[in-house]
């Protein structure tokens, strides 16, 4: 009950918790309307405009895009959920390990990732996906998004440990006998949970975005019916000039509606994360 009446005050975590929601179910319920085995080539007859029978309509593959939309949404969250969670957990353990240690180790992690940032990610990624192309699937591309995943949340989360390890609570832990990783898992983890769950919606979106840009230029599972692939056969097939608009419309409103409930719920995050800011439920 506390927490609902926390979601009234915070009308940014609320709106992005009932988007995902919505999305979730879109995802999940979806599937028992519109077959999976739908949203690959040959299922249905190709080029039609939406009906009662095809509310989305079909696409030149002959492709139900009800189906589609569906497992896209499903298939494109997995991949960024998975390479964000794996970011955010090497990130975690190397942002720790640096702080609470620093010396040599923290020295040469922050050498490592203060030289990767400077390169071009996506051009990094570009090269690597198309290397790999004909063997990607949906875990693999998850696995080389989380290649350059990390580094990000290495640099913030050693910044947010070195303010707590000064802190009054780490002396008393130290005094009372407790050893480095009893420190790290009873005092400084627990407090940094919130800013991880933020981390963690920042982490997912950028995993996305960057999946949704690879699978633009044909740098994806190509057979797989990812919402980034559905509109690199959009650009493939010329469904603007033939006017097939239905074709486009779906996963980009599927995009939105994923970005603004990211956004949304990183927002609310954010303000419950932040004492300062806090909203008294």
């Amino acid at each position: 009950m506390a927490f609902l009446r926390y979601l009234r005050r915070n009308k940014r975590l609320a709106a992005g918790i009932a988007i995902l929601l919505f999305l979730f179910l879109f995802a999940t319920v979806g599937r028992l309307i519109a077959p999976p085995q739908n949203a690959y080539p040959l299922a249905v007859p190709a080029n039609l405009a939406p009906t009662w029978k095809y509310p989305f309509g079909t696409d030149s593959q002959g492709r139900d895009l009800l189906a589609t939309t569906v497992m896209g949404t499903y298939l494109t969250v997995r991949i960024g959920f998975i390479a964000g969670l794996i970011g955010l957990s090497v990130g975690t353990v190397l942002g720790f390990i640096a702080a609470y240690y620093g010396g040599i180790l923290d020295t040469f992690i922050r050498w490592i990732v203060d030289v990767l940032l400077t390169v071009p990610g996506l051009l990094v990624l570009v090269v690597i996906a198309a290397t790999l192309q004909r063997t990607l699937d949906p875990n693999s591309m998850s696995g080389v998004l989380a290649l350059l995943a990390w580094m990000s949340p290495t640099r913030t989360i050693r910044s947010q440990v070195l303010t707590m390890r000064e802190r009054a609570f780490v002396r008393v832990a130290k005094l009372s006998g407790e050893n480095s990783l009893e420190i790290i898992f009873k005092e400084l983890l627990p407090n940094l949970l919130p800013y991880l769950g933020a981390s963690l919606v920042g982490a997912v979106t950028g995993a996305i975005f960057a999946s949704l840009g690879l699978e633009q230029l044909g740098l994806g599972p190509m057979r797989e019916p990812t919402l980034g692939m559905t509109i690199f056969w959009v650009q493939y097939y010329g469904a603007f000039v033939r006017g097939m608009w239905w074709w486009i419309l779906a996963p980009i409103s599927v995009i939105v509606l994923i970005f603004m409930g990211l956004f949304f719920l990183s927002s609310g995050l954010d303000e419950f994360a932040n004492p300062r800011v806090r909203r008294v439920v």
